[in-house]
């Protein structure tokens, strides 16, 4: 499903180069489940911008669904984005005006779908992440747990092969981040899209069926046993 190989990513500015990832390669495969942890600078956020189609590699290459990403135009990147790749984020970026069924319904805007069918299937996803319930309510009516299951269902409306997850349980407490790994999990077995968790905390990277560790710019762990313990 993704093939990373030999990626480097470098910033410039002011006089300086500063190497991010360093000659990264990384395979992940169809329908698995995977977090990618690591101490703050590791190159986890900047991996995920890049599989993402979000900024471009200073070297390398990204292969998504069998297709090379380097040589994308603007638009192609966009339109991968769109049909491809599914987001979810720390803070949800859920429109405050709109129901529940309406953000999940945006992304299907873009792929010309009409009103009536894209809050149908909608609503179908919202059942899929247990909030049947709260079909018509706005974001300041849900709780942070349930605002990320929106946005979950919203990642997932377009049926995306690869889903990207940037920290989801980062604004939530306790309960409400294990309800919402358990939600990932069940989905990846249901669904089968390839997820992956980008993450800081060891804790919910332990659940996952693959734990990537990150340090300096590469791998520096790849495991489905028991974590190697790291210095932050």
């Amino acid at each position: 499903m993704l093939n990373i190989r030999s990626l480097s990513k470098i910033y410039s500015g002011n006089g300086l180069s500063v190497p991010v990832l360093r000659n990264l390669t990384l395979s992940i495969g169809a329908r698995e489940l995977c977090a990618i942890t690591g101490p703050s600078g590791s190159g986890k956020t900047t991996l995920m911008n890049l599989i993402g189609l979000l900024d471009r590699p200073s070297a390398g290459e990204i292969e998504i669904a069998g297709r090379a990403t380097s040589s994308l135009s603007a638009d192609d990147a966009a339109n991968m984005r769109n049909s491809v790749i599914g987001f979810v984020f720390q803070s949800f970026h859920l429109l405050p005006r709109l129901t529940a069924v309406d953000n999940v319904a945006l992304p299907l805007i873009y792929c010309g779908v009409s009103l009536s069918a894209r809050r149908a299937r909608a609503r179908q996803v919202l059942r899929e992440v247990g909030l049947e319930s709260r079909l018509m309510h706005k974001p300041d009516m849900l709780s942070g747990g349930q605002r990320q299951r929106v946005a979950i269902a919203r990642a997932l409306i377009t049926q995306p092969s690869l889903l990207l997850a940037d920290e989801p349980t980062g604004n939530l407490d306790t309960q409400s981040a294990n309800e919402i790994l358990s939600l990932f999990l069940a989905l990846n077995a249901t669904l089968g899209t390839t997820t992956i968790i980008i993450t800081h905390d060891p804790t919910v990277a332990a659940r996952c069926p693959r734990r990537i560790v990150m340090r300096d710019g590469n791998i520096f762990d790849d495991n489905r046993g028991e974590l190697r313990r790291y210095v932050s």
